[in-house]
């Protein structure tokens, strides 16, 4: 019997997500990206269920960290084609595409990473920057961010 370790394309289509340059404490640039599972679009996305889905793609991803912790690499790999960005989960059949400003790209190019978030609490896709800020200030305080470092693939 197959057994199936990576997230589902259920999965991976109920996600949100939302990029942004930004610079780190230590004044250099540093790439974001933000997944967070779509408000319940049925009546088994409660809460909990949302939670648990989250909680395992952190896990499929590698085991992702708090904001006091020491921020883990991911084994998701971040891809740039021209404008376009792709996150590649381990064990999924199909890759997430990321909305990728054409800065955002280039600080991901010269980094090689980017800071991959993954929110506990649902969020409507459509929210704008305004509501993610105040999303993630919420999150933050209460701990229901998983934080790690996606990377690009480096091949010769």
């Amino acid at each position: 019997m197959l057994t199936r370790t990576g997230p589902d394309t259920g999965l991976l289509s109920s996600l949100g997500a939302w990029t942004w340059p930004g610079t780190a404490s230590d004044g250099k640039q540093v790439a974001h990206i933000l997944l967070a599972h779509c408000l319940g679009r049925n009546i088994h996305d409660t809460p909990s269920a949302i939670e648990a889905r989250m909680r395992h793609l952190a896990e499929v991803l590698g085991g992702l960290a708090l904001a006091q912790d020491t921020v883990p690499d991911t084994q998701g790999t971040l891809v740039t084609i021209g404008p376009r960005a792709l996150l590649k989960l381990p064990g999924a059949c199909w890759g997430l595409r990321l909305p990728a400003h054409p800065q955002w790209t280039e600080v991901v190019r010269d980094s090689g990473r980017a800071a991959l978030i993954v929110g506990l609490d649902p969020l409507a896709q459509w929210t704008d920057a305004v509501r993610v800020d105040a999303y993630l200030d919420a999150a933050l305080t209460t701990d229901r961010l998983l934080f790690g470092f996606a990377r690009t693939s480096r091949t010769t």
